[in-house]
């Protein structure tokens, strides 16, 4: 592969608002839908004129991340930017490119990253409220004696994002830790035991090498934290639990956009990773049948000679 990780942000998305904004090439009149991971769908048109352009998003998981705060985060990142909301869609923005609030090539060139990026920083919204919780009860921790702090059940509430059809993330603040679980699954057989091995080599590597990775556990029974958020339903045999604990040294400030960037991005990355090694074992049975029909048909005798019998 030419990359490690997957783009945090929608690369077609990127690609028009980079035409109109960096290139500032001819407005042309844009309608289009663009989909994205976890079933989020993008609407970017010019419903008014080609020098407006407007940009909606849905998400399914817009109900959770709303009462987490989605909604004000995405005011204060876009401010200037947030229109009325598109009929259908969750949140919307208007660019007008000939009031831009930027004039140079680079404050331009973030611009786009950051309108390419709506969808991250949507999703971002849980993950930016457990770290301010986080924040707050390590402060009040420092006031007790080690081992003598605990915080209330509100402080610790598990938040719960239904991002998928039947999968869920759910996050939990503490004074001394984040909590990250994934509740995931795989309807294919041969994607089951292939997720296995991705897992276990997951919670293997920091055990190996990686002594400041993230904690990593790999569970097919829903953890505590998940029962604590009301998990009653029926668990599925293809159901599994990907839990990541991240310490203080992950989540400094300097390094929390990363952290979310990355952590939002691995049901996606996983997958994506399991397809890509199916893809290279067929390539590879495929290259070796080829190899063996040559060895076959180098075998066969060209000319074929009748053999005469003598009486």
């Amino acid at each position: 592969m030419s990359q490690e990780l997957l783009e945090y942000h929608n690369v077609l998305l990127k690609s028009i608002f980079t035409e109109a904004i960096v290139d500032q090439q001819e407005p042309v009149k844009i309608d289009q839908v663009v989909s994205d991971f976890d079933n989020v769908m993008f609407h970017i048109s010019t419903p008014e004129s080609k020098t407006k352009i407007l940009l909606s998003i849905v998400l399914k998981s817009w109900p959770d991340l709303e009462k987490y705060g989605a909604k004000e985060l995405l005011k204060a990142e876009y401010e200037g930017f947030v229109t009325e909301t598109e009929v259908g869609y969750n949140f919307s923005l208007l660019v007008d490119l000939e009031n831009l609030p930027c004039s140079t090539l680079e404050d331009r060139t973030l611009l786009v990253d950051k309108l390419s990026l709506l969808k991250r920083n949507a999703m971002a919204a849980p993950f930016e409220l457990a770290f301010q919780q986080f924040d707050e009860m390590s402060k009040e921790a420092q006031q007790f004696e080690i081992g003598s702090y605990t915080p209330t059940d509100a402080q610790t509430e598990v938040m719960a994002i239904k991002y998928r059809d039947e999968e869920t993330i759910y996050i939990q603040p503490n004074w001394d830790r984040v909590t990250i679980i994934f509740s995931t699954g795989f309807k294919d057989e041969t994607d089951q035991v292939l997720g296995k091995v991705f897992l276990q080599e997951f919670v293997d590597a920091r055990r190996r090498a990686l002594q400041n990775a993230p904690q990593v556990m790999f569970s097919k029974e829903p953890p505590l934290e998940v029962q604590r958020a009301g998990f009653n339903g029926q668990l599925r045999p293809d159901q599994s639990f990907i839990t990541f604990v991240l310490f203080p040294q992950h989540i400094i400030p300097q390094r929390r956009e990363r952290a979310i960037s990355h952590i939002q991005t691995f049901r996606d990355y996983f997958h994506f990773h399991i397809k890509s090694s199916k893809a290279f074992v067929h390539s590879r049975m495929r290259h070796r049948t080829g190899e063996f029909l040559k060895v076959l048909n180098r075998a066969k005798p060209e000319n074929l000679e009748k053999s005469t019998r003598k009486i």
